[in-house]
């Protein structure tokens, strides 16, 4: 269980986004009867799938070959840069989500009045950026289990749920509220990133970059036991530990507070209020 849903979440979260955009460029081609250039997305799609997995990979070997000094400050710089990743994701579904299909479609669009090279470069684009997020959330992540069992069937399952509510919704089999989803899951996210940001601190301070290291905020290792299923579900998704240090902490609540605030902040009201709409549309015609 430990760092299993974590890495379920930013497998869930970051490949249903990829999967909802494959959706739109799929259904917006078989719509406009251009099935012929199916073969120019998905080759697109499996080379972004392809340098994101490489990409991981790589991360993790970088991390074993390094010394111990460098690994730590390693793996803390891999950790501010998944928070600042996961934080602009957000803020970005959140303000194109509307306006992501007809995005998507019009520069498809043009790709295809362009050339085989534009479509598959298109593709490509609309996939690699949250593939390589998921790679470094994932990186990030799993720095904090015990072992990377944990953490890989965690984003394996996120990533196998995502694609299967994709193929749902593209089939109309399934409809969800994208909208309260990216929501609800955005929210989740902010905490993990506060704790993967936690990591990072306390990497910095193992790197002797920042002091501070036995100079503890608390200490509930009495009563707290991380081997718990609750200890193992509260370390794997947020990072919760016995004995953080206060810069530890500090960096949690100065990130987590104001981010999900900003983030739950309802817009200002429209000047009359529309009717609620799904984010995207991805079904193919009948």
């Amino acid at each position: 269980m430990n760092a299993f849903l974590g890495n379920y979440l930013i497998g869930l979260r970051e490949g249903l986004e990829a999967t909802l955009v494959v959706s739109i460029l799929v259904a917006f081609l078989v719509k406009t009867d251009r099935r012929r250039v199916l073969p120019q997305v998905w080759l697109g799609v499996g080379v972004a799938v392809a340098l994101s997995i490489g990409f991981g990979a790589f991360l993790f070997y970088i991390s074993d070959v390094l010394s111990y000094r460098q690994r730590e400050l390693f793996e803390a710089v891999t950790s501010i840069a998944a928070v600042v990743f996961v934080t602009w994701m957000i803020f970005w579904m959140r303000k194109f989500a509307r306006s992501l299909a007809k995005d998507l479609r019009t520069k498809l669009d043009e790709a295809v009045t362009v050339g085989t090279a534009a479509v598959v470069t298109m593709a490509f684009l609309a996939v690699v950026r949250e593939g390589l997020e998921t790679a470094t959330l994932f990186f990030a992540a799993a720095q904090g289990a015990a072992t990377t069992a944990g953490p890989l069937l965690g984003i394996a399952a996120g990533l196998v749920t995502s694609v299967l509510l994709g193929w749902l919704i593209y089939a109309s089999a399934v409809r969800i509220n994208l909208t309260v989803f990216f929501t609800v899951t955005g929210t989740l996210l902010v905490l993990v990133a506060a704790g993967i940001l936690k990591y990072g601190v306390h990497d910095l301070q193992e790197a002797g970059v920042l002091p501070g290291l036995d100079n503890l905020a608390f200490d509930i290792s009495p009563w707290y036991d991380p081997t718990t299923w609750y200890g193992s579900l509260l370390g794997g998704m947020f990072n919760v530990t016995p004995t953080p240090s206060k810069a530890e902490v500090a960096a949690w609540v100065a990130y987590a507070v104001p981010v999900l605030v900003l983030f739950l902040r309802r817009p200002r009201a429209a000047t009359r209020p529309a009717a609620p709409q799904p984010a995207v549309d991805a079904s193919p015609a009948s």
